[in-house]
């Protein structure tokens, strides 16, 4: 069993296009889709229309249920401008994603966490740093899952640890946004330093579940550009150079 794990594409197509084209010729068994597919600035109707079209698990992450959820006023500017370039049908299509799921006993699938969509799982966020979160902190938000391996995102970061009980915990990192800041639970950034999209292969060989965090180039220039000219300087320094200030 050989699962790709996609995560954070933000509407960033052109990285997604390449992250499938990636895993496609490295052979894969199944894909999931772990959420915050489509909000920002970039092609997110574009996105939509194609991760519709694909026979993957997907699933709801914060910002599908915001933008599910919000209103004029409530909205971020990325919700805002995603929830404006969609129709009812790709708006229908996000109502019916879950926010977690689960493969056979093997694995579960999260967008954060599995008690929360913006709780990080694998990161601690502190008042003066984002750091690593310990074992006791991971097995409080892991709760009663007990799956061997647990696919989780939302942090952007990609990361394969291993549990206090011994589970795989892999974040695959983002497709589409490889910065950004945050200003919940307290101020901080998240930078990658890489324009590259990201994804994961888990891979079950044997008795033991197996990880690889594979970064991928694309045109990302094109999408830099494409968020300078919608007046969202945040983004298109991000996806320019994998930082944000």
């Amino acid at each position: 069993m050989r699962i790709a794990v996609v995560s954070d594409i933000h509407g960033n197509l052109p990285a997604l296009e390449a992250v499938v084209k990636d895993f496609t010729r490295r052979g894969v068994d199944t894909v999931v889709n772990l959420g915050d597919s489509l909000s920002g600035p970039l092609l997110p109707l574009e996105t939509a229309q194609y991760l519709m079209d694909q026979n993957w698990l997907h699933l709801a992450g914060n910002h599908e249920r915001q933008v599910l959820t919000g209103s004029p006023g409530v909205w971020n500017a990325s919700d805002a401008f995603t929830y404006a370039q969609l129709s009812s049908k790709e708006l229908a299509w996000m109502v019916g994603l879950a926010p977690t799921a689960t493969l056979g006993t093997d694995v579960f699938l999260c967008h954060a966490n599995p008690r929360s969509d913006t709780e990080y799982l694998l990161e601690t966020v502190e008042p003066t740093q984002l750091r690593l979160a310990t074992h006791t902190e991971i097995m409080l938000r892991l709760g009663n899952v007990e799956a061997p391996l647990v696919l989780c995102g939302h942090s952007h970061l990609a990361r394969s640890m291993r549990s206090a009980k011994g589970q795989l915990l892999i974040n695959p990192g983002s497709v589409g946004l490889p910065a950004f800041g945050a200003s919940r639970p307290h101020p901080h950034l998240v930078l990658t330093g890489s324009v590259d999209a990201r994804y994961a292969i888990a891979e079950k060989q044997a008795e033991n579940w197996v990880s690889s965090l594979i970064a991928v180039p694309y045109p990302h220039m094109t999408m830099a550009k494409l968020a300078k000219e919608r007046a969202r300087d945040d983004w298109a320094q991000a996806l320019a150079t994998g930082y944000v200030a």
